[in-house]
């Protein structure tokens, strides 16, 4: 710490940290994303206590919703006999533990048990009847809906035009049934994200949620099998949420999420600087525990004081592109500088 600079003391001092997302006033941006962290009432106690703002309930998926376990495993096995493998890449049901009804009493028990917002997640990727399932979650108390749109096309045959229009159809038919606030969570995979967000923001979204991480599949040379992969993000992660966070800010009217990638204080006030209303969290707190918020939130409020900022606010949208002219000029401009001052070959020694 150099001289003469004042040292944050959280039993005496207090720092406003508060942020606006979905609706809501929030203590801190510090949201955990949906993930097993939210499994079981004692984990939505602990992230509470821990000092989370909000909590991204785990996902209800839309395959338990619109069918049974039987006719749902005959469809996906269906002409599997002749070719095994291709077993690998259906999913077993019974990993996906939570059904509806259980989904709806655990969101009911959350809201009993903590005083923070609820999120719901409906995770889901066609326009069927799995969409009206958002109302019986309105009804049995979530604060806000998270709507987890994961789909890969795979159809040669479909445009982009067919992609777009087929989120936009299942955010219609969820914003058509609810009253709650819903956020998309999407992918960067789109030809021009930019126009993407704008039109999911003037069908309704109140929020986006910006990226989901698509898990890469591997293959087990051993078992011939198809084989999950799931790795945890790395600080890395965030560069590409913070890059379009600050080219959408105050562009369109919606809140904006943060997610993939925050693991530290510093990463949380990179991206409010860009524009971020909230900042999620889950690798790290899978890999340091629910009680590292606190530490996050302890080291938020030290550099805001070191840096002489009344309020986590004040630094909203200081990073973004608002007042850039031309955001393309811009892009292309850092993308030159990078390549050509970031990097120098070694010297010989």
């Amino acid at each position: 710490m150099a001289a003469g600079q004042k040292r944050f003391n959280p039993q005496k001092d207090t720092m406003n940290l508060s942020t606006k997302y979905l609706g809501m006033v929030l203590r801190t941006p510090l949201v955990p994303s949906a993930s097993p962290l939210s499994n079981g009432l004692d984990n939505v106690r602990r992230m509470e206590d821990a000092g989370a703002a909000a909590i991204v309930f785990h996902s209800l998926f839309e395959e338990h919703v619109i069918q049974g376990q039987n006719e749902l495993h005959q469809h996906l096995t269906h002409g599997t006999d002749s070719y095994a493998e291709a077993l690998t890449y259906a999913p077993d049901l019974d990993e996906l533990t939570v059904g509806p009804e259980t989904y709806l009493e655990e969101i009911a028990a959350a809201k009993q048990a903590v005083s923070i917002p609820i999120i719901a997640s409906l995770n889901g990727s066609t326009p069927g009847g799995w969409t009206q399932y958002a109302k019986e979650i309105e009804q049995a108390g979530a604060d806000a809906l998270e709507l987890n749109i994961y789909w890969i096309p795979t159809d040669l045959e479909q445009t982009s035009a067919d992609v777009e229009a087929r989120y936009l159809e299942i955010l219609y038919r969820v914003k058509s049934s609810i009253n709650i606030p819903v956020a998309v969570k999407l992918s960067p995979y789109f030809s021009s994200f930019a126009n993407v967000a704008a039109s999911l923001t003037r069908a309704g979204a109140n929020g986006l949620v910006l990226f989901n991480r698509f898990y890469q599949p591997d293959i087990d040379l051993e078992t011939l099998s198809v084989t999950p992969n799931i790795l945890l993000s790395t600080p890395m992660a965030m560069r590409l949420s913070l890059r379009w966070i600050a080219i959408l800010y105050d562009r369109i009217r919606v809140d904006l999420a943060a997610t993939s990638g925050i693991h530290s204080a510093k990463d949380v006030i990179k991206m409010v600087m860009a524009g971020a209303d909230v900042t999620m969290l889950c690798s790290v707190l899978l890999r340091r525990g629910v009680d590292h918020i606190k530490v996050i939130e302890r080291e938020m409020e030290e550099w805001l004081v070191a840096h002489e900022c009344d309020s986590l606010m004040q630094l909203k949208g200081s990073m973004s592109q608002k007042n850039c002219p031309d955001p393309d000029a811009f892009e292309r401009a850092q993308y030159i500088r990078g390549l050509t001052t970031s990097w120098q070959p070694l010297r010989d020694i």
